[in-house]
C-alpha cells in the first residue's frame, strides 16, 4: 500500500530537481502524475523510464493555458485531481536595486509567482467539484528572512507564502487544503543556471555546490531534492489532512538563527586575544557554581 495510492497529482517543473525526486516519489507511492516542464528530453525519458503512471507534457508555466492543460490532461486520463505541486521555478533576475532590470523582473514573477496562482485558479474549481484536495506550492526560506536569495526571488517567494495563507482561508471551505514548502540551501542545478550555465554544466556544478552548502546550517549535510520531495509527499497525503495555510520550512535549522558551535567559537577567539586562555576551566567552574546554587 503506497501513501498515494487512487490520488492523481499534477507536478510543475518535474522534469529535474525537486520537480523530479517529487514525480518519481509519488509514483512510487501509488500516485498517478501527469507533470510538466519545458526540458522535453528530460521529462519524455522521466515518463517512459517510469511507466503508465506518469505523463509528460510540454508546459511553459508563463502560459496560462498550458498550466490549464497539465490539469485538463490529469482529468481527462485519471478522472479527478487530489493534488497540484506548484514547483516550477528558476534563479530570478538579480543584483542591486538600482541595477535590475524591469523586463528581468517581470519575467521572474510571471514564473515564480504568477504561475503559483495560475495553478492554484485551475486547480480550484476541479478539487470544489470533488470537495477535497491538496494544493502545494515550492516557496524557499529566502520568502522568510532576508540575505537568502536576491531581491526579486525573495519577494516572490514571499507573495507565494502569503498567497497559500490567503487561499487556504477561502479554500478550506471545500475541504481543500493549501500548503507550501520553504527549503533552505538544496542541491539542485539551480545554482548553476543562476550562474548561466546549461542544463549538463549545471548539474556538473551541482557537485560542487553539495560541499559548500553541507556546512551551511546546522545539520551538517546538504538538501537534497528528496528532503523536499518527501515534504510534498506528507502534503499530498491523508497524513497531513488537518494541516492548511502552512508554510513547510524544511531547512536542516538554517533560519533558526546562528550556529551554536559559530557563536562559541566568536566568544573563544575574542577571549584568547585577551590573554584569557583556560576558557573550559572558567566555564566548569561557573557550572559547578550553579549547581551548587539549586
Amino acid at each position: 500500500m503506497g501513501r498515494l495510492d487512487g490520488k492523481v497529482a499534477v507536478i510543475t517543473g518535474g522534469s529535474s530537481g525537486i520537480g523530479n525526486a517529487s514525480v518519481r516519489l509519488f509514483v512510487k507511492e501509488g500516485a498517478q502524475v501527469v507533470f510538466g516542464d519545458i526540458q522535453d528530453e528530460l521529462g519524455k525519458a522521466l515518463a517512459e523510464e517510469l511507466g503508465s503512471n506518469a505523463i509528460y507534457l510540454h508546459a511553459d508555466v508563463r502560459n496560462e493555458s498550458e498550466i490549464k492543460a497539465l490539469i485538463d490532461l490529469a482529468v481527462e486520463k485519471f478522472g479527478r485531481l487530489d493534488c497540484m505541486f506548484n514547483n516550477a521555478g528558476f534563479p530570478c533576475v538579480g543584483g542591486p536595486i538600482d541595477e535590475t532590470p524591469t523586463d528581468g523582473f517581470d519575467v521572474s514573477m510571471e514564473i515564480q509567482f504568477r504561475s503559483v496562482f495560475l495553478g492554484m485558479k485551475h486547480a480550484a474549481p476541479i478539487m470544489k467539484q470533488q470537495g477535497s484536495g491538496s494544493i502545494i506550492s515550492t516557496a524557499s526560506v529566502a520568502g522568510l528572512r532576508t540575505g537568502m536569495g536576491g531581491h526579486v526571488y525573495s519577494a516572490a517567494k514571499a507573495a507565494i507564502i502569503h498567497l497559500t495563507h490567503t487561499v487556504a482561508m477561502e479554500l478550506g471551505e471545500f475541504n481543500i487544503r493549501v500548503n507550501c514548502i520553504c527549503p533552505g540551501g538544496i542541491a539542485t542545478a539551480i545554482f548553476g543556471k543562476g550562474l548561466g550555465f546549461d542544463q549538463d554544466k549545471a548539474e556538473r556544478f551541482k557537485e560542487f555546490v553539495k560541499i559548500y552548502l553541507s556546512e551551511f546550517q546546522p545539520i551538517r549535510r546538504v538538501g537534497l531534492p528528496e528532503d523536499i520531495a518527501k515534504a510534498a509527499l506528507w502534503l499530498a497525503s491523508d497524513d497531513s489532512t488537518f494541516v492548511s495555510g502552512h508554510p513547510l520550512v524544511v531547512d536542516g535549522g538554517l533560519i533558526g538563527g546562528r550556529m551554536w558551535g559559530q557563536n562559541t567559537e566568536e566568544w573563544e577567539e575574542m577571549a584568547k586575544k585577551l590573554g584569557i586562555e583556560d576558557i573550559e576551566e572558567n566555564r566548569r567552574r561557573i557550572n559547578e557554581e550553579i549547581a551548587r546554587m539549586k
